[in-house]
């Protein structure tokens, strides 16, 4: 199988020949794959070297011409290097453009601390506006971009390294109920749904899927704790811990509610080692997600 990057090179080489409005701006990530792309469309594929704060500058320009630019490097280096750009060269010009990264939060951790990025989608939720994707499998985000460069909105689409073994037909908004269940509601986000499922086998509750979770889909985890007197919620986000939980408690606003947000931790992990080993640091493998879960459930 090939992985969400290589996914995303493939089908914006072929939305670049299909939509003249299309452009695409690289900071030397993933040049070698755009390649051909380059060759074809020197004017709409642009390359602006180790330059973040431009890149981004370059697509709010592109955007304010009329063009669609889709803008991309790693996570650390498209919303935490250049967030004054994103701040102000897109959302305060009032234009539109897509944002994709590669390397989520620790998906090449021999790259150190400066490639890793837990934080992005809560850096991003102090923005107004942001459509935020969250694919788990390559299908998923080949269906996800697409979606977003159909548009003319401001859409962030955050790619891993990390995903689920199976694609699930997504829509670019409502949550995926996988799963039913009766003493709690479970949300797994993007390339966590695998680990979600694992964990919580045997267990009765409800799984939702969420790949798009930027505007929240607070409806669905609405009517998943509807009929109950209570709700128990936990979120599993591939991103900082509890991202997702003033979400989850203005949804539910109106209903007594308990909410567990999991995820990457706040703390630093020094000791670099392998994508696994920051799964099981973070609590995020299938066996503490059960442990951790449960232990919520029962209490």
């Amino acid at each position: 199988m090939d992985t969400m990057r290589d996914r995303f090179i493939a089908t914006t080489s072929r939305l670049l020949d299909e939509d003249p409005r299309l452009a695409l701006v690289l900071a030397e990530i993933s040049r070698d794959g755009f390649r051909r792309a380059e060759e074809r469309h020197p004017a709409r594929v642009i390359n602006v070297g180790i330059r973040e704060q431009l890149l981004i500058g370059v697509g709010g320009g592109l955007a304010l011409a009329g063009m669609r630019p889709v803008m991309h490097t790693f996570a650390s280096f498209l919303v935490e290097r250049p967030f004054e750009q994103v701040k102000l060269d897109l959302g305060h010009q009032g234009v539109g453009g897509v944002l994709v990264s590669a390397g989520a939060s620790y998906d090449w951790p021999a790259g150190g601390f400066t490639h890793m990025s837990p934080g992005d989608v809560a850096l991003l939720d102090t923005l107004d506006g942001w459509t935020v994707h969250v694919p788990g499998h390559p299908d998923e985000a080949e269906a996800l971009l697409r979606h977003a460069v159909a548009g003319d909105d401001k859409v962030y689409v955050r790619l891993s390294l990390q995903a689920n073994g199976e694609a699930r037909a997504v829509t670019g908004d409502r949550f995926l109920t996988v799963r039913e269940g009766r003493t709690g509601v479970v949300v797994a986000v993007g390339p966590m749904l695998d680990n979600v499922l694992s964990a919580t086998e045997g267990l009765d509750v409800t799984v939702l899927y969420a790949t798009s979770v930027r505007p929240f889909d607070g409806a669905t985890v609405r009517h998943a704790v509807a009929g109950a007197g209570t709700a128990d919620v936990v979120l599993v986000e591939p991103y900082l811990a509890g991202t997702s939980t003033a979400a989850v408690a203005e949804a539910l606003v109106d209903v007594p509610h308990r909410v567990l947000g999991l995820g990457v931790a706040r703390r630093e992990l020094r000791r670099y080692g392998r994508m696994d080993e920051h799964l099981a640091s973070h609590g995020l493998d299938p066996r503490s997600l059960r442990d951790r879960v449960g232990a919520f459930l029962r209490r």
